[in-house]
């Protein structure tokens, strides 16, 4: 059940994880590492929203670049921030870009100007569009297009590829570039700081409970850590109003938060409005 895949052999258990801007780790969960991390997303977002409201913003990784997602997301009025991803397919081959929809006549047009109609939707929710045969047997650029023995090229397109268009036109936006760029300051901070200050490179514990349970505390320990530094801070610099953690009041009340959140299998923090999602593999030793 936690064997990862025939490509990478090995036993091992996925962190799914989102934190907000300032780093404070927002909801984990842990899975077998053979789940995939789109199959994750809506549990996270769900801890997030339940405990800090709406998010405007969500960065994520290539994983979770996927149409439920972008639909997710756009429906609920939240700003996907997703990455650039390199197509896919030979590369002697036309790229999927190069065949033109048609919304109004529902067809894909090839780089030689002929029609691909729609002929079925299939059980993956993907609407496949056909060439005909007969014209493109005689196409001088059919072993671009094809290796179909029936001559025959088939693009898809998914149900909810509208989503994905408007997530590619995001992603070219000022906002999102920043947005995106983030992520290094923060969920990719927060996976080095477990590998390196918390002797997350591998677990030792075997049982999906125990491991939550360990994620769940190295989480609430990280967030503890950042409010006594942020503590630290005001008391040598003096009082910052937009530091949530300027008194022993607010020490106490995220503290005890952080431990009923955790013991919830959620951390709590003050309210913000980006957060990153993203999952990272720990080796079982």
């Amino acid at each position: 059940m936690l064997y990862k895949s025939e490509k990478e052999k090995c036993y091992a258990y996925s962190f799914h994880t989102a934190c907000d801007k300032n780093g404070f780790i927002l909801g984990i969960d842990v899975t077998a590492a053979n789940v995939h991390d789109s199959a994750m997303f809506k549990t996270i977002l769900d801890k997030v929203k339940r405990n800090l409201g709406k998010p405007k913003y969500v960065a994520v990784d290539a994983g979770y670049k996927i149409p439920y997602i972008a639909k997710l997301l756009i429906d609920q009025e939240i700003r996907p921030v997703m990455p650039y991803t390199r197509p896919r397919g030979k590369k002697e081959f036309f790229r999927k870009h190069e065949y033109v929809y048609d919304e109004y006549y529902d067809c894909y047009i090839c780089p030689n100007n002929q029609i691909l109609k729609y002929s079925t939707t299939n059980r993956d929710g993907y609407r496949e569009y056909k060439s005909d045969p007969k014209i493109c047997i005689n196409c001088p650029d059919i072993n671009k297009c094809t290796n179909s023995k029936n001559h025959t090229k088939v693009v898809t397109r998914h149900i909810w590829e509208n989503y994905m268009e408007e997530v590619e036109h995001l992603r070219h936006t000022s906002i999102n570039k920043e947005i995106y760029d983030m992520r290094k300051e923060t969920i990719e901070r927060v996976f080095a700081d477990m590998k390196e200050k918390h002797g997350m490179r591998w677990t030792t514990l075997r049982g999906l409970k125990k491991v939550k349970a360990q994620a769940m505390l190295i989480a609430a320990c990280m967030n503890l850590k950042k409010i006594a530094n942020w503590m630290w801070r005001s008391r040598k610099n003096g009082p910052n109003p937009s530091n949530p953690c300027v008194n022993m009041h607010g020490l106490l009340s995220n503290l005890y938060s952080f431990i009923i959140c955790s013991l919830r299998n959620t951390v709590s923090i003050k309210k913000e409005t980006v957060f990153c999602l993203q999952t990272i593999n720990y080796k079982i030793l």
